[in-house]
C-alpha cells in the first residue's frame, strides 16, 4: 500500500476516534441537583409574612421546573396554590418569594408533575419528581413593621400589607384601606408607579357561629376585572377548606354576567355557589353560620332584617365548624380577566354587624 494512502486513512481513523469521543463528551448525563443560594429565616410561619429565595439546578431538561415547599407544621406549597411553580432561567438559575416556615424545600419536576396544596411528608423522587433539596432555616427571623390597623364599626383589623393569591397574584397597599371622618370603611384598587394594587383589611380576632353583616354602598357600576370578597378565612383550616363562607361580587371579567354570588367553599362543587344580581343602591350582605347549615341573605338598604330582599340561600352540606376564622373584607384585581381594570374603584361599607 502507498505510504499516501495509508496516511491518508490513518487520519481518517484518528478523525474518526476524535469525533467519537466528542459525541461521548456530548452525550455524557449530568446528575440532576438543586442548591440554593438564597435561604430565607427560620420563622413560625403564616401568611403575615415573606422572603426571597433562591438557587441553582444543574442536569436540568426542557419542560423540568421547580416547586418550592415551606415547612410550617406540615409542607405548604410555594409562593400560592395559584402559582405552585418557580422556573429556571437560561442560566439554570431560579428564583421566588415565598411565606416562611421553619424549612424549605425545592423539588425539580417535569411538566406532568402537579403539586399537592399542602404535604404531610415530601414526595420520594420519582412520579415527575427529578430531584429534592432541603434546607433549614436560617438565623434569626426580625418580623416587619406591624401591619396599620384600622377601627371600623367597633372593630379593630389589620390592614393587608403582603401579597395574596386571592383572585391571583395580588399585592397589597395599606395605603389602600381608611376610615373617614364619618366612621366609613374605604377599600380602593389602584395602580401606582405601574402596578394594581389591591386592598385588604382583616378581623383581629374570630367570632365563630353566629350572624355577619356588611351593608356596602352601590357597587353596580364596578369594574367588570374588580372584585369585593366578604368572607370568613382560616389559614390553618386546610381541612375544613379554610372554614371558607364568601360573599363575592363580581362580574369576573365578563361584565353582562350576574354580578353576585354566595359560596361555601370548595366553590368548584356547582351546589356551593348560588349566583344572583345585585342591583343598585345600597345593600346589605350577611349570613347566618349555625352547625350544620348557613342561611346568606341579601336586602335593600341598611338593616339585614328589615329591607327588601333581593337574594337568599341556605347551604346544608360542607359547613365547616368554627376555628381559627377571621372576617376578611377586601377589593382586589381579578387577574385572569381579559381586559384589566379601566381605572382605579373605590369601595365603601359603611357597616360590620355581628350577632351570636
Amino acid at each position: 500500500m502507498p505510504a499516501s494512502t495509508q496516511l491518508v486513512r490513518i487520519a481518517a481513523l484518528v478523525a474518526l476516534g476524535a469525533s467519537s469521543a466528542g459525541c461521548r463528551h456530548e452525550t455524557a448525563r449530568v446528575e440532576p441537583s438543586i442548591q440554593f443560594t438564597t435561604i430565607p429565616p427560620a420563622a413560625g410561619g403564616g401568611s403575615e409574612h415573606v422572603a426571597p429565595i433562591a438557587g441553582r439546578a444543574t442536569g436540568i431538561q426542557p419542560g423540568q421546573r421547580i416547586v418550592i415547599y415551606t415547612k410550617a407544621g406540615v409542607w405548604w406549597v410555594q409562593p400560592f396554590t395559584s402559582r405552585p411553580f418557580t422556573s429556571v432561567g437560561a442560566d439554570s438559575t431560579w428564583q421566588n418569594t415565598i411565606h416562611l416556615g421553619e424549612a424549605y424545600a425545592a423539588l425539580l419536576v417535569d411538566n406532568s408533575y402537579r403539586p399537592a396544596n399542602t404535604r404531610d411528608a415530601l414526595p420520594p423522587v420519582g412520579n415527575g419528581v427529578i430531584a429534592i433539596a432541603t434546607v433549614k432555616g436560617t438565623g434569626h427571623f426580625t418580623p416587619p413593621r406591624p401591619p396599620k390597623v384600622l377601627t371600623f364599626s367597633g372593630y379593630e383589623w389589620d390592614v393587608r400589607n403582603i401579597p395574596s393569591d386571592r383572585g391571583g397574584p395580588n399585592d397589597y397597599d395599606p395605603d389602600n384601606a381608611w376610615t373617614d371622618a364619618e366612621g366609613l370603611l374605604h377599600l380602593k384598587l389602584a395602580k401606582r408607579d405601574g402596578r394594581w394594587t389591591s386592598a385588604e383589611v382583616i378581623l383581629k380576632r374570630g367570632l365563630g357561629h353566629g350572624t355577619y353583616s356588611f351593608t356596602v354602598r352601590d357597587v353596580s357600576d364596578l369594574d367588570p376585572a374588580a372584585a369585593i370578597g366578604l368572607l370568613t378565612w382560616d389559614i390553618e383550616g386546610v381541612d375544613q377548606n379554610h372554614r371558607e363562607l364568601d360573599v363575592e361580587i363580581s362580574h369576573w371579567g365578563v361584565a353582562k354576567t350576574p354580578n353576585a354570588q354566595y359560596v361555601v367553599q370548595p366553590f368548584y362543587v356547582p351546589a356551593n355557589v348560588e349566583r344572583f344580581t345585585a342591583p343598585p343602591g345600597t345593600l346589605t350582605h350577611s349570613f347566618r353560620w349555625e352547625p350544620g347549615r348557613v342561611v346568606f341573605t341579601t336586602v335593600r338598604g341598611t338593616r339585614a332584617g328589615a329591607g327588601t330582599p333581593v337574594a337568599s340561600h341556605e347551604f346544608a352540606s360542607g359547613i365547616p365548624t368554627p376555628g381559627g376564622e377571621r372576617v376578611h373584607m377586601t377589593l382586589y384585581y381579578f387577574r385572569y380577566a381579559p381586559v384589566p381594570p379601566q381605572r382605579d374603584v373605590e369601595v365603601v361599607i359603611e357597616r360590620f354587624l355581628y350577632v351570636p
